[in-house]
Formats: structure tokens, sequence, C-alpha cells
């Protein structure tokens, strides 16, 4: 049986297009609900607080679960940093502790553990993320991963961070990573300047 072939690739001017996915991150008004909300359950107030250190330091849920107290360090302007090497990327991670950040790593301070955090697992950890949203009527699929986003849109890219200093601060091994992925919160953060700037000249 002889074999046919084509004279030209049919393919050759098709182009794959990249989906990009939607990114769900707390506006200011939730991210402050949330902090400000002390739940009746200790299981469901820990882990809200997990999530809000999360918002302020970007870490992803394998790092922030396997913290070490040894991880945080005095850095060259005095204030206490965070660095651990990520697993995904084997980067180093390095980021500074904000206050917020602070004041939760010392309320879960156990002197018999080298560890920052009680361990938790992944599954759980989402798991009981839907029912904060549910008791905070957030409209979102709150998962870890919304924490680490927030950190880069709501608390960085929102308070004129430039993309250049996200992009270290998320570990991103190219801005162009960072630009794809928040570009469109920079340009809601321009339209929202705008409109202030159109009310101030109505």
């Amino acid at each position: 049986m002889s074999e046919r072939y084509l004279a030209s690739d049919p393919f050759i001017i098709y182009e794959s297009k990249t989906v990009k996915k939607k990114i769900t991150f707390l506006t200011t008004e939730e991210l402050k609900r949330l902090q400000h909300h002390q739940f009746k359950t200790d299981r469901i107030q820990n882990i809200k607080e997990l999530f809000v250190f999360c918002c302020y330091i970007g870490l992803p849920f394998t790092e922030m679960s396997r913290l070490r107290k040894s991880d945080i360090f005095t850095g060259f302007d005095n204030k206490l940093w965070i660095s651990v090497n990520r697993k995904k990327t084997d980067r180093e991670y390095k980021v500074p502790l904000l206050p917020k950040a602070l004041q939760i790593i010392e309320k879960f301070n156990d002197e018999n553990s080298l560890l920052v955090f009680p361990k938790i697992s992944n599954q759980k950890f989402n798991e009981y993320l839907k029912e904060v949203a549910e008791i905070l009527e957030i409209k979102k699929n709150l998962t870890h991963h919304v924490a680490r986003k927030t950190f880069a849109s709501t608390v960085l890219l929102y308070n004129d961070v430039p993309m250049e200093i996200v992009s270290e601060l998320l570990g991103h091994a190219k801005m162009s990573t960072t630009q794809e992925s928040y570009g469109k919160v920079v340009q809601k953060k321009i339209g929202d300047v705008m409109e202030q700037l159109s009310n101030k000249l109505k």
C-alpha cells in the first residue's frame, strides 16, 4: 500500500492561542472585612489568620506550611525578612515581613516547635476557606492561592509598588510572567485613578 504525503502542512498558518486564566484576588474591602472578623471556632479563626498572613507575604502553600523559625532573619535594613527556597522553581524566595504578617507569626508562637505554623494539609486548608467565604459572603472561590494573588494585586500593585518589585517579591524568573498575569490589575488601577481625577476636574 503506497503512502500519500500532503504537498504542504495544512496547519502551517494555525497559531495556538494561550488561554489566560482570570486572576482572582480579594479587594481592599474584602481583605479588611476578613482581617477584622473574629470567628467563633478556633479552627476557622486559625485558617483565616494563616490566609491573611499569606495575603501580606505572598508565600505559596508548600512554603507557608514548611516555614521554619530559622527562615526568618534580620535584613540589611534591620527589619525581619523571610528567606526560603521555593520548591516549584528551585529559586530563593526572599520577602520582608510587613507588620500584619509579623503580628500573625507572633500569635502562633510555639516554643516547642521549629515550624512557625501548625501543620495542615492543603486540602483541609481550602476546605475550611470555603466556610470562611460562606460566613463572610465572599462570592469567590477562596483557596490559598488567592492569598498570593491578593498580595500581588491588592497589597502591592494597588499601593503603587512598581511591577519590577512585585515580580521580584513573587519570585518570578521573568518580569514578563508578572506582566502577563497582572497587567489587567494595573489597567484597573489606572482606570480608578483617572476616575478620581475626572471627579476632581468636574
